[in-house]
């Protein structure tokens, strides 16, 4: 038996059946000409199709909404945020798209649309927010995005962003470290991993298109500049919590004065129009109440980066006195652990994490990577087939089931996810170890 699949390629990491997917898919919308854009009207070179818009979300949103530590557990707010998006999404251009909204349990400032309408924004963009008129401007600006098809023109065009092959190519990356070093090995495919980066162009086009949905909404204009002002006071006094956001919506004196004018112009009818503070200032009440905790979040994550490990686990030891079952608090805790070497702590908030949204796939994820360097196999072994069946696509799960069944002596078992895991990544330490063992037990060639 052979170690490696006859159909298993190297291009960056990528399986054949992966890199002729992709290929495939941009070789059919060659054939298949030009497409009228659905905002202008206008005819564009168009290689997406709409049904590969949305399978293209379904396949990797799932998989950032988990790096964002998955949907909040608070459905009222879930809900407050949806009933906003879906008021909009019906007086789009694309009324008919499959839309989702939701809060994720991130704590750092952003806001981001798959292709196929799934769109999320994190609780510390929320926590900055006003009122409901600067939450429908943050919206319909992502809405935008998915109407004027922003991702399914850069693919097009050969500008293939991270929400694909970028995506991919990171899976492979992560399986580099040694066995020994858990930096990259902890869940996550890394924030934004998955999300399209947007020109100056896309940005204009986004805030114009937003605007106009919001005030089709009954929302005052005056939201926009509003959501403008915010994210340019954050980006001064808290550079870290916002950074990805500038660097996937990249930011411009441009972009705020040309909402200014057009609420001074093609708006200036609507700015009667309500801002709706008191209701969402009621539907936030809760988040709210841990702002104080999401702010430490932030604090604390700027520090992990920075590999300030101790101040890191104060600033979450002190949000997780204000929040003592935030599952985000945890997750980052028990990471600041982990990647310190500190299994037993890790392993303990790893515990709570997985208790707290057992739904969620991070949890298991780290409390069986702490198991496996306990050396208790089989509960590692448990973690991360929970871990897999919550949330499929990173293959460093597979190379951890496969390595905890090695723990307990089960070769075959061990052999087939090692196999499982190099269809996915035949470079790195990982894919080192998994090749050596099939060759050791007889599965070489």
């Amino acid at each position: 038996m052979k170690p490696y699949d006859a159909d298993l390629d190297v291009r960056g990491g990528l399986s054949r059946r992966q890199f002729m997917w992709l290929t495939g898919m941009a070789a059919a919308g060659v054939a298949a000409g030009c497409a009228t854009n659905p905002v202008t009207g206008s005819t564009q070179f168009m290689t997406v199709s709409e049904e590969e818009e949305i399978q293209i979300d379904r396949q990797y949103s799932p998989m950032q909404f988990s790096d964002d530590y998955g949907p909040v557990q608070d459905t009222a707010l879930n809900g407050y945020v949806s009933g906003v998006g879906r008021a909009l999404a019906s007086r789009t251009h694309r009324p008919n798209m499959p839309y989702s909204f939701r809060v994720v349990n991130a704590t750092y400032i952003n806001a981001y649309a798959f292709p196929g309408g799934s769109i999320a924004c994190t609780r510390g963009i929320l926590a900055s927010l006003n009122d409901e008129a600067e939450l429908a401007a943050l919206l319909g600006h992502e809405i935008g995005h998915v109407n004027a098809r922003h991702t399914a023109e850069q693919m097009s065009k050969g500008q293939v962003s991270n929400i694909l092959v970028g995506g991919l190519s990171i899976i492979a990356d992560v399986a580099a470290p040694g066995l020994g070093q858990v930096a990259s090995s902890l869940g996550g495919f890394g924030a934004g991993a998955f999300l399209a980066s947007y020109s100056r162009d896309n940005e204009r086009q986004a805030d114009a298109l937003g605007t106009e949905y919001m005030v089709k909404a009954g929302y005052g204009p005056d939201g926009m500049v509003e959501l403008m002002e915010m994210l340019n006071s954050l980006n001064k006094s808290k550079p870290s919590a916002i950074e990805l956001m500038f660097s996937t919506h990249p930011m411009s004196d441009e972009r705020y004065q040309s909402a200014v004018n057009a609420v001074r112009t093609t708006y200036a009818g609507a700015k009667g129009l309500p801002l709706y503070r008191e209701r969402y200032m009621d539907n936030t009440a809760r988040l709210r109440s841990i702002k104080g905790a999401i702010d430490e979040m932030q604090k604390g994550d700027k520090a992990l980066a920075a590999k300030n490990y101790s101040q890191a686990e104060d600033h979450y030891q002190t949000a997780l006195k204000q929040a003592p079952n935030d599952y985000a608090g945890l997750v980052s805790m028990a990471k600041c652990q982990l990647i310190q070497k500190k299994y037993s702590e890790g392993a303990r908030y790893a515990r709570q994490a997985k208790s707290v949204y057992p739904q969620e796939a991070q949890g298991h994820h780290l409390s069986g990577f702490a198991a496996l360097n306990l050396k208790e196999y089989e509960s590692a072994f448990q973690d991360f087939q929970a871990s897999q069946r919550l949330m499929p696509g990173n293959p460093n799960t597979l190379f951890f089931m496969g390595y905890a069944q090695e723990g307990m002596s089960h070769r075959p078992e061990a052999a087939r996810e090692y196999r499982r895991y190099l269809q996915q990544v035949q470079q790195g330490k990982y894919a080192q170890h998994a090749a050596q063992r099939l060759r050791e037990w007889g599965y070489g060639r």
